[in-house]
């Protein structure tokens, strides 16, 4: 398998973490650096232009409150793309493989002051190759700290020794995540004590966008493709019966958060 490591040259973290990359021999695990000159969240198409079978954006993350954050999570848009990529379009979740990186950074992200977090499926850019985002989070400070750079390079360098090792566990259940905040507390929980794989996540503030359409698209653009969309129960909201009604009416399967 060839993969690519994405950093843009205006993004300070992805600076960071290209930086601390560089203490590794990467030539042994089929992975190559490649920098963009824009944010990567408007690259579209890079999978066009870059031949590889994976995709990993180490890259910054913003947030109003400047929480420090360690995080993870899918590019696609549910709705209207504000942030690059294209108007309810996903890419393609590899959830075995977000699974085996959530749980290398709660392992070696361990001790430092930093929120460990997956996020939902959100901005661009467009792909259609297997895809996932890898980020420090919230502010000009953290994005260059290098012990948040170092964590985040020895995730990824030991994520790609287990790929070519062909040692992460295939034996999960996969699911589609439907429900919840943002920050995917539920989820989290059920990523680090359970044996399913979350790819896609809508949260609580897209289900009015979530139509069958789009259940469909995020179930068959997860590999392996979900057996059941999981529910976060008490984070559907007003939109819990209609979701539970458009499941129904397509014959998927669901399980609730609560339950599990």
């Amino acid at each position: 398998m060839d993969i690519a490591i994405i950093f843009s040259r205006k993004d300070p973290a992805g600076v960071n973490i290209s930086e601390c990359l560089g203490k590794y021999e990467l030539g042994g695990v089929n992975a190559k650096i490649y920098e963009v000159e824009e944010e990567t969240i408007y690259h579209d198409d890079l999978d066009k232009k870059i031949d590889a079978d994976l995709f990993i954006f180490t890259t910054k993350h913003e947030s109003s409150k400047g929480v420090h954050s360690l995080s993870c999570h899918v590019p696609g848009n549910w709705d209207k793309a504000m942030l690059g990529g294209i108007d309810k379009k996903l890419c393609v979740a590899p959830a075995l493989y977000l699974k085996q990186v959530f749980l290398l950074l709660n392992e070696k992200g361990k001790g430092i002051n930093s929120e460990i977090t997956m996020e939902c499926t959100h901005h661009g850019p467009y792909l259609e190759k297997p895809c996932f985002f890898i980020e420090i989070g919230s502010n000009d400070e953290y994005w260059n700290n290098k012990d948040a750079g170092n964590i985040i390079a020895s995730v990824v360098f030991e994520f790609l020794k287990r790929v070519k090792e062909d040692s992460i566990s295939m034996n999960c259940d996969v699911a589609f995540g439907v429900g919840g905040l943002h920050y995917c507390n539920n989820f989290n929980k059920v990523q680090l004590r359970t044996n399913i794989a979350i790819g896609h996540i809508c949260p609580k503030y897209m289900l009015e966008k979530l139509d069958s359409e789009m259940i469909l698209q995020a179930m068959s653009k997860t590999i392996p493709k979900p057996s059941f969309v999981l529910l976060d129960w008490k984070g559907l909201g007003r939109e819990k019966q209609r979701i539970v009604n458009l499941l129904n009416e397509l014959g998927i399967e669901y399980r609730r958060t609560d339950q599990l």
